[in-house]
């Protein structure tokens, strides 16, 4: 089994992108699995074979403990990994070939926190990938895409796994917009050149350096354009699953 952990700020996609990755899956007759880790969600695209709610209700942790949303969102996500050797069993009975795990709508809740180190490793780590999906609105200026490439990075280091940077919601871009954030992703200068092709100021200073930082440690990920809307680059993210874990074999299904 293999565990694909979607994560991104909010609004960047990752219910529906998760949705339509296992629609893809589906039709390729490869068997998965969706486990919801965000126990504060309302409302999700898809059906979840597990799902934090049945044991983490924010509701009822807002009136035992007193707290707003926020507080709440913080004691589910540590309460997530309490509860990790109750849920986490039943994941591993499926015996499927890929299990796609939605992360908190707050990247935070999920990124930053001890808790969720803890989820990974009683998974088992060694089995996970992650998916991180950069947001276009955030991504289609120079210093938004160097913010969104730290974001990417600091991920990374947090969890340390393999991770790949999807372009999110791809069709409500240009092609000239996508192919431009392409270059950026693929060559250091360009994205220098486009941070410098203005009136340099103290903010394209520090994204200059945070790049060169980002570059020097091999954090520099090249982007790939997914949407779940149209089901562009569904593909290209199952071959870098498959490159990392078998090696570029597809699955015998």
């Amino acid at each position: 089994m293999r565990y694909i952990y979607f994560i991104g700020t909010a609004g960047s996609g990752k219910s529906t992108l998760v949705q339509a990755f296992k629609f893809w899956l589906d039709t390729q007759s490869i068997d998965s699995i969706i486990v919801n880790l965000d126990p504060g969600a309302d409302f999700v695209p898809y059906e979840a074979d597990v799902d934090i709610r049945d044991w983490v209700d924010l509701d009822e942790i807002m009136r035992e403990y007193s707290l707003g949303p926020n507080g709440a969102q913080v004691v589910a996500a540590d309460l997530m990994a309490i509860n990790a050797r109750k849920w986490a069993p039943m994941v591993k009975e499926f015996r499927t070939n890929f299990v796609l795990i939605d992360t908190p709508g707050q990247m935070e809740l999920f990124a930053f926190r001890q808790s969720s180190t803890a989820i990974i490793e009683e998974l088992g780590k060694e089995d996970s990938f992650l998916i991180f999906l950069s947001d276009p609105t955030l991504s289609k200026t120079p210093n938004g895409f160097v913010s969104d490439l730290m974001l990417c990075g600091i991920t990374q280091f947090r969890f340390d796994i393999p991770i790949l940077n999807l372009l999110s919601k791809s069709d409500i871009l240009k092609e000239e917009e996508i192919e431009e954030l392409r270059e950026w992703s693929r060559d250091p200068y360009a994205l220098y050149s486009a941070l410098t092709e203005r009136e340099i100021s103290a903010q394209s200073i520090m994204s200059i350096e945070l790049f060169k930082a980002m570059e020097s440690v091999g954090m520099y990920k090249e982007l790939t354009p997914v949407s779940a809307e149209e089901g562009v680059g569904m593909e290209d993210l199952y071959a870098a699953v498959q490159m990392y874990f078998e090696g570029g074999e597809d699955l015998d299904v």
